[in-house]
C-alpha cells in the first residue's frame, strides 16, 4: 500500500565548492539535491555552512555530508586505540551538520575497505569496477589498502565486530538525535562472511535487524545500496524489493545507492542500470509503494568516453524515466 504521494527524488554526488558549470550540469539533469563528501581538514561547521549556501543559491539542496576522515574507520570498527579519538571526530561531525541544516550522513562500518579486481569493462567497453575474490583483489577505503590473508594481521571474531559496534552507537546515537541527524549504514561492499581476517557484519538481512535494534534510535537506519544487496544474492536472506518494504514500511530506509551488477555472487561487473540481471523498474515501483522520502543516487556509475558527467547524466536520466513510470502507475 502506497504510504504517501511524495515524489521520489534523486540526488547527484557532486564536488564540493561548485564551479558554476558543476551547478548548471546539476540544473540541467533535473536534480535539486547534493551528496557531498568533504575532506577530514575542511570538515567543520563553517566549511558545512558554506556549501550549503552555495548550492542553496542554485535552488540546490544538500541531503547529505560525509567527511571522508571519520568513513570506513578501522579504528571505530576493530576498536584500535584512537578509536576513541575518532568517535569524538564523528561527534563533532554530526553536531556540526545540524547547526548548518544539513540533516543526514552515511555510515560505513567496514574495516578493510571496498574490495576491487582491475578494472572490468561492461556495454560497449566501458571501463567499471569488478570484482574477482577468486583472482586478484584488495580492499580500498579513505584511509588506504588492504591485502590478503589479514588485512589487520590477526583473524578478528564475530563477537568483538560486534562489541565495537554496540560501543560506536552507544556513543554516537544520543548525539545524532540531539543534533537532529539521521544515520544510515552502508551495506559491506562485498557482502560476505569474512575478508582478509575480518567478519562483515552488514552482510545480510538478520545482522541488519540486529544492529538497527542495538541502535534503537529514530536516528539510525538504512543507507541501502541495491548494487550490493544484488552482489549478496540470496546470502543476503531476501531479495532487495523485500529490503525495501521491510525498511521503509518501518522508516528505516534514509537513502538508496542505485546500481546493477551482472550477477550475484563474488565474481562481478557493475554494469548500466539497463543492462544487469535486476530490473531496476521494480526496485522504483518498491520504492513507490513504500512512500520512500529520502534520496536515490547514482552509485558507482560506468566510465563512457573517459568523462563521467556522460555516464551521470546517462544514468540520471534513465532514474528520471523509470521514476516517472512509476508515479503514473501509483
Amino acid at each position: 500500500m502506497t504510504k504517501n504521494k511524495t515524489p521520489l527524488r534523486i540526488a547527484a554526488q557532486a564536488e564540493p565548492d561548485p564551479t558554476d558549470e558543476d551547478i548548471a550540469l546539476i540544473r540541467q539533469m533535473g536534480v535539486d539535491q547534493v551528496v557531498l563528501w568533504v575532506p577530514g581538514e575542511k570538515a567543520c561547521y563553517d566549511y558545512y555552512v558554506a556549501q550549503r549556501e552555495a548550492f542553496g543559491k542554485a535552488g540546490i539542496g544538500v541531503y547529505a555530508l560525509g567527511n571522508s576522515a571519520i568513513h570506513c574507520q578501522d579504528a571505530i570498527v576493530l576498536g584500535l586505540p584512537n578509536r576513541d579519538e575518532i568517535i569524538e571526530l564523528y561527534k563533532q561531525h554530526l553536531r556540526d551538520l545540524g547547526r548548518a541544516g544539513i540533516g543526514y550522513t552515511t555510515h560505513a562500518h567496514i574495516g578493510n575497505g571496498v574490495w576491487s579486481s582491475p578494472t572490468g569493462r561492461t556495454r560497449g567497453g566501458a571501463e567499471t569496477r569488478a570484482l574477482d575474490l577468486d583472482g586478484e583483489a584488495i580492499g580500498g577505503s579513505p584511509h588506504g589498502t588492504f591485502h590478503r590473508p589479514l588485512s589487520h594481521g590477526r583473524e578478528y571474531t564475530e563477537d568483538e565486530i560486534w562489541r565495537n559496534y554496540e560501543h560506536f552507537v552507544r556513543q554516537i546515537v544520543p548525539v545524532a538525535e540531539e543534533a537532529g541527524v539521521k544515520i544510515g549504514v552502508h551495506p559491506d561492499d562485498p557482502p560476505v562472511a569474512t575478508l582478509a581476517g575480518m567478519p562483515r557484519c552488514f552482510n545480510n538481512f538478520d545482522n541488519y535487524k540486529r544492529a538497527l535494534e542495538i541502535a534503537d534510535s529514530p536516528n539510525f537506519g538504512v543507507c541501502l545500496c541495491v548494487g550490493c544487496w544484488l552482489e549478496g544474492g540470496e546470502s543476503m536472506g531476501c531479495d532487495v524489493l523485500e529490503a525495501i518494504r521491510y525498511f521503509g514500511e518501518r522508516g528505516k530506509l534514509f537513502k538508496v545507492h542505485f546500481r546493477n551488477v551482472d550477477r550475484p555472487g563474488t565474481t562481478f561487473v557493475e554494469t548500466f542500470l539497463d543492462d544487469g540481471y535486476m530490473d531496476m523498474f521494480e526496485v522504483v515501483k518498491a520504492l513507490a509503494e513504500v512512500g520512500f522520502d529520502g534520496v536515490l543516487i547514482p552509485d558507482h556509475v560506468p566510465l563512457m568516453d573517459n568523462d563521467p558527467r556522460i555516464g551521470t547524466a546517462y544514468t540520471i536520466g534513465y532514474m528520471r524515466g523509470l521514476i516517472q513510470r512509476a508515479e503514473r502507475e501509483r
